[in-house]
């Protein structure tokens, strides 16, 4: 089988693919032939050894997967060879086979496509987990999203407004923002024109917001945990902007808000039933056309670097999807 391979640490063009033996699926897994492999941001870190998980050499990147069921190990029951799943397998999808434990496996619905499928997991299940188990999010309460356009951005618009929430969109241009828009957002704050905390606070009527769900951080993370309201939420989802911020915590005593990690990935391993409960959710709600995760390419594995350079220069607005 081709496998995307990670041999050491460095930019996407010192990827290679190699032909590696089929894998045998051990006792509790099956093995996937993988039709679509998502990336995610964290792709562009985890082959540079900048990510908090650092996989053994060799490793193919790509952490969510669809395709098709073709060996069943020991001990499996529930699963028939033939049958279309898809699932979270952390890294290693980005090949033509992969062996997946049996529990990490979701079945796709007959009208959700594979690309639809594996783009599910990691920007709309971070989405649920935050907006969900981390925020408590109610019908009406005001969240803003800063990096609305980006995959995680764009699913937590939609999942936000899903939920009833009053979305505002945060982004670094217009044809961002109408993106946003166009899947659920409703109000919107371009942060290279405007100053996100005048910004936040005016489109709030002076209120604030209640959650926000960051996943840009850097310079803009200051700014907008001013605009939160009283008992706000601020959600710490990723670091699209480069840099961590350093945040003074007395704004936390001031607003008496929070400031919530949202760690997906130990959620998926710590609250396993959660997280299948968030998926089967996500999966009901795409095969029934109410939620949509924007594609914005599907390349072939072997245009790996024109992927990932989509990604990396922050030129993708939605998912990136490697076909096999």
């Amino acid at each position: 089988m081709k496998a995307l391979l990670c041999e050491h640490h460095g930019p996407a063009e010192e990827l290679v693919i190699r032909d590696l033996p089929d894998p045998d699926p051990g006792p509790g897994e099956v093995i996937v032939a993988v039709t679509a492999a998502a990336l995610n941001f964290f792709d562009t870190l985890i082959i540079r050894g900048r990510y908090q998980e650092k996989p053994a050499f060799p490793f193919s990147p790509s952490a969510e997967c669809a395709g098709t069921i073709v060996a069943i190990g020991e001990g499996v029951t529930g699963w028939e060879i033939g049958e279309r799943v898809a699932a979270w397998v952390g890294h290693g999808a980005a090949r033509e086979k992969v062996a997946v434990p049996a529990e990490a496996l979701v079945r796709v619905p007959d009208r959700l496509d594979d690309a639809q499928a594996a783009s599910l997991f990691v920007t709309y299940g971070t989405a649920m987990h935050g907006l969900i188990q981390r925020a408590q999010l109610k019908p009406g309460e005001r969240l803003a999203i800063l990096g609305a356009s980006g995959g995680a951005g764009l699913a937590a618009v939609e999942i936000g407004a899903l939920l009833g929430a009053h979305v505002i969109a945060c982004a670094s241009s217009p044809d961002k923002l109408a993106l946003a828009r166009e899947h659920g957002a409703q109000e919107e704050v371009d942060y290279t024109e405007q100053d996100i905390r005048a910004a936040l606070r005016k489109v709030t009527g002076g209120r604030g917001v209640d959650v926000l769900y960051d996943t840009v951080g850097g310079e803009l993370a200051e700014p907008a945990l001013r605009s939160m309201a009283w008992e706000g939420r601020y959600l710490v989802v990723g670091f699209a902007g480069g840099e961590i911020p350093r945040i003074p915590l007395n704004l936390l005593l001031l607003k008496s808000c929070d400031l919530r990690g949202v760690y997906w990935g130990e959620f998926v391993k710590r609250e396993p039933a959660a997280h299948r409960r968030n998926m089967e959710r996500l999966l009901d709600w795409a095969a029934g056309s109410h939620i949509r995760a924007h594609i914005h390419a599907t390349l072939p594995l072997e245009r790996w670097t024109e992927a990932y350079a989509l990604i990396g220069d922050r030129k993708a607005k939605g998912k990136i999807v490697l076909t096999l």
